[in-house]
């Protein structure tokens, strides 16, 4: 009798396989949206800076004008007494927050919103950036970090900026204990053992001779779970044949 493999513990979603979402701080978004940020602007002052687990960039608490407590995802540079601006006459500074259409071509910003008010959805990982390419009447247009040019509604928010916390992937983590705790955070299961690697009772890829799969990895898209491994529905498998590389 085999044994339940990997592929089948993660789908069970056993607590191995969930992250400790206790330990989270709060969903990061920007306040809710308001006329005034089209037209003026308000501000908020840093309070304090906090690591969320599992969040490669750290946090910061800011405290609003009006008295009221949010977490974002500051800027690097931004220290703690630093004062954050919001909406349209707002300065062309690290960390304050304008609509995509009050900032000059080629500011570095992250955080961005897809649509007005939804709190902010794309460039958030630790040392990112985007630019703002180009400005029409319609939409802005917006290099990514993958260098994909994307638009975006002229209302949709922004952070000015790079993402804090950039420094964290130069570091090494130096033993496979760092990795372990690192990956726990996120829900992620370390160490990944290679199917080859086991016997045949544990895995569909165990046992044959050094270590290579004793059948074909090409599995149906309608095979069981304990079978579905490998590649599955394939239209081919190998090398491609017959054809000349382009010049």
């Amino acid at each position: 009798m085999g044994k339940k493999i990997l592929v089948q513990r993660r789908g069970r979603g056993g607590p191995v396989f969930r992250a400790a979402g206790h330990k989270r701080i709060e969903p990061i978004k920007y306040r809710k949206f308001s006329r005034e940020e089209l037209s003026s602007k308000f501000t908020a002052r840093v309070v304090s800076l906090h690591h969320e687990p599992g969040r490669g960039a750290p946090l910061a608490k800011i405290l609003f004008y009006d008295g009221q407590y949010k977490y974002v995802l500051p800027a690097e540079g931004l220290a703690v007494g630093d004062t954050i601006e919001y909406g349209a006459t707002a300065e062309i500074a690290p960390g304050n927050v304008l609509p995509l259409k009050f900032m000059p071509v080629r500011t570095p910003i992250f955080n961005i919103e897809l649509r007005a008010g939804d709190g902010g959805k794309l460039v958030r990982s630790a040392g990112a950036t985007a630019t703002v390419d180009s400005i029409t009447d319609k939409w802005v247009y917006v290099k990514l970090p993958s260098g994909r040019i994307k638009k975006f509604p002229p209302e949709a928010r922004a952070t000015v900026g790079v993402v804090a916390g950039g420094g964290i992937t130069k570091k090494p983590l130096m033993k496979a204990g760092n990795k372990y705790h690192k990956l726990r955070a996120k829900g992620h299961k370390y160490p990944r053992v290679r199917g080859t690697a086991m016997n045949p009772v544990k895995h569909p890829h165990g046992g044959g001779a050094h270590q290579s799969p004793p059948r074909s990895t090409t599995v149906s898209r309608n095979a069981p779970p304990g079978r579905k491994v490998g590649l599955i529905a394939a239209r081919r498998t190998g090398i491609k044949r017959g054809r000349q590389a382009k010049m």
